[in-house]
């Protein structure tokens, strides 16, 4: 039995969470802007993800799926793409940390200087967004199970399911953006920390780049 051509809602609803709720590229960008820069900043680059999954769902409803599912070279693009797109980001995320601890004794008086990976949050959350491999995966082959194809109107479960999961993204998103602007007051004072959990998430971007290469859509 269906909910207006939803198979087995609750499953959806609960794995939804469980894969917003694990760290991805999307939550940590978020959350470093937000600590660096402020709830504001941070929202803008909050609608960047939210056009991102936008963008990636409208993909989903044109049978994206099943395009890169019949051309898997066309997949292996897009996952070198975002692999190497991810370890950049990462890598500058690094190096920005590394000059920040550097640059510590000679700081200079006034406005800090926008690090330029936090510079414009909204396209850069936009392009991560869209070469996010939780989310390419997760809409690619975790979503599309939920639709019913004996429905008459697909649509219709298809808007559902994206409205339950950009709800709960939204709140997750908002949760990090205030619990990192909190946070922005203990980095402020304490760089060596904030430079340590920079190149932390640096880090990470760049792992989440190294499995987006080993992805499959299997």
């Amino acid at each position: 039995m269906s909910f207006y051509g939803v198979t087995d809602l609750w499953t959806y609803v609960i794995g939804a969470i469980g894969i917003i709720l694990l760290p991805g590229p999307n939550s940590l960008f978020i959350l470093s802007v937000a600590t660096a820069r402020g709830v504001r900043p941070a929202y803008r680059g909050a609608f960047g993800v939210f056009l991102g999954d936008i963008v990636l769902l409208a993909l989903v409803g044109l049978g994206a799926a099943g395009l890169m599912r019949s051309y898997p070279e066309l997949f292996m693009v897009v996952k070198y793409a975002g692999a190497a797109y991810l370890a950049w980001v990462g890598v500058q995320l690094v190096r920005s940390a590394l000059a920040s601890m550097r640059g510590q004794a000679d700081a200079a008086v006034g406005e800090p200087e926008i690090p330029a990976h936090l510079a414009s949050p909204f396209r850069r959350a936009l392009v991560i967004s869209v070469l996010n491999p939780k989310a390419i995966l997760f809409l690619l082959s975790f979503f599309v199970q939920f639709i019913d194809p004996a429905y008459p109107e697909p649509w219709v479960p298809f808007l559902i399911l994206s409205a339950i999961v950009m709800t709960c993204s939204a709140v997750y998103l908002s949760c990090l953006i205030f619990a990192g602007a909190r946070l922005a007051a203990v980095f402020r004072r304490r760089k060596g920390l904030s430079a340590g959990l920079s190149s932390a998430v640096g880090a990470l971007f760049v792992w989440f780049g190294v499995k987006l290469a080993g992805a499959s859509l299997a």
